[in-house]
């Protein structure tokens, strides 16, 4: 996808530990614990390793040195522009490996909570205005009717939540990855935040697609970063899930070994897209997942809790798709409909929108169009299922068409008897088996 420049407002890079709002007890135990574990001695090294400025690296090494856990090695690098070298004292060894016992998380500083809720504000998801012209390009590859952009452009540049509801088949997931493409910036997303002394990693390379940086000249001492490197500037994020989504997926992921935690789905999606598909299919009731989602959605926050029991507020700022086969009447209460701010029906395509897509999977797939074969399918077929047409059938249809021409060894081609071999796979009739 091509990245439209971004408007929002990088993070500020810190200028001094004083900056950086962080205990200084945890800062030196995450040094020395990335010098342990990453064998470095460089400060430029260091610097990049726990991704803070040459400036405050050098200031959190210099306070470390004078506690006696970290000590110059007396030589100068030459391949390094004759830094000095450091390692780790007797001392800092044994602090580094006591740290590692409360602890196994080392390298990029976390940011802290109260200064992340900063960036989110500054990348909000209700900060961005969607066009027509940039919904309607996301868009292209799909046949929609016009007034379905009118009812999704408002709920889009509006940054809430939407609940499309239909008839299976008709792309409410091809439609929910459009809206994806059509918010086209970039936000910066925290390798890991901090909360009351506990880390919480949150940068996840499976969610959020970086942004290539142009890279450093490793000579140059002074190296300026554009922003603040304790975060990546990503692709909005988009986070999928469907029948899979269970309640406890939405809370702090803990692991006992490292002692660190995982941010939950619904964070790692901040700034931008959480998408629940199949909603009616997962193992708890749709009523409980809206449920749980009622205070974020409402006021913006979400609460989490520490393994301590200890509760507190972290920024929701994700646009959240809901998709569902089902009518919204039979899997929610109303107080939970009003909670949902746009609700928006996808039905199936009329039949002049479903032979546009039919001409158009056609020829994407280099099968000829012919008219004989597409009169026995809108006049012969289609009124035994009561002319309902869905967005998923052109695909089908012809997939399988193209199917049977290669087992039989003969060129691409549509005809009614090949629609009739296809058409026999797309439905299931009813019947009693015999057993």
């Amino acid at each position: 996808m091509n990245m439209q420049p971004t408007s929002v407002i990088a993070p500020p890079a810190p200028k001094g530990l004083g900056d950086m709002q962080l205990p200084i007890v945890m800062m030196r135990d995450i040094l020395l614990k990335t010098l342990f574990r990453k064998n470095l001695e460089m400060a430029t090294e260091i610097s990049e390793a726990i991704c803070l400025p040459l400036s405050v690296t050098q200031e959190l090494v210099d306070l470390t040195r004078d506690q006696k856990l970290l000590e110059a090695t007396g030589t100068l690098n030459a391949n390094s522009g004759n830094e000095m070298g450091y390692q780790l004292t007797d001392a800092g060894k044994a602090r580094a490996l006591d740290a590692l016992s409360q602890s196994e998380y080392f390298g990029a500083m976390p940011v802290p909570l109260e200064v992340y809720r900063e960036q989110v504000e500054r990348q909000s998801i209700r900060n961005i205005q969607v066009t027509r012209t940039q919904l309607t390009n996301a868009m292209g590859h799909l046949v929609l009717p016009d007034s379905l952009l009118d009812h999704l452009g408002p709920a889009v540049s509006a940054g809430r939540s939407i609940l499309m509801y239909g008839p299976p088949g008709n792309g409410k997931s091809s439609i929910s990855n459009g809206i994806r493409d059509a918010l086209g910036d970039t936000v910066y997303v925290p390798r890991a935040i901090e909360y009351s002394g506990q880390v919480i990693t949150v940068y996840d390379p499976i969610v959020h697609t970086a942004i290539e940086q142009e890279a450093d000249n490793p000579t140059q001492l002074r190296r300026r970063k554009r922003f603040d490197s304790r975060y990546v500037q990503c692709e909005r994020p988009t986070v999928v899930t469907g029948g899979e989504l269970s309640l406890s997926m939405l809370d702090l992921v803990y692991n006992p070994t490292a002692r660190t935690y995982q941010a939950p789905l619904q964070l790692k999606s901040t700034g931008g897209i959480f998408i629940v598909d199949d909603l009616g299919r997962q193992a708890e009731p749709p009523q409980a997942l809206i449920n749980r989602w009622i205070v974020p959605l409402e006021e913006g926050k979400d609460i989490l809790g520490l393994q301590s029991g200890e509760k507190f507020e972290v920024p929701f700022d994700t646009l959240v798709i809901f998709s569902t086969n089902f009518h919204p009447n039979e899997i929610f209460d109303q107080a939970a409909l009003r909670r949902i701010f746009f609700k928006i029906k996808i039905d199936g395509p009329n039949q002049e929108n479903f032979l546009k897509i039919f001409a158009l999977v056609a020829r994407k797939k280099g099968i000829p169009l012919d008219e004989t074969a597409l009169v026995h399918l809108l006049k012969v077929k289609y009124p035994t299922i009561d002319n309902t047409y869905a967005n998923y059938q052109p695909v089908f249809l012809i997939d399988q068409m193209i199917s049977i021409c290669e087992f039989e060894g003969i060129p691409y081609q549509m005809s009614p008897e090949l629609i009739d071999r296809a058409w026999a796979n797309m439905f299931v009739k009813d019947e009693t088996i015999v057993k």
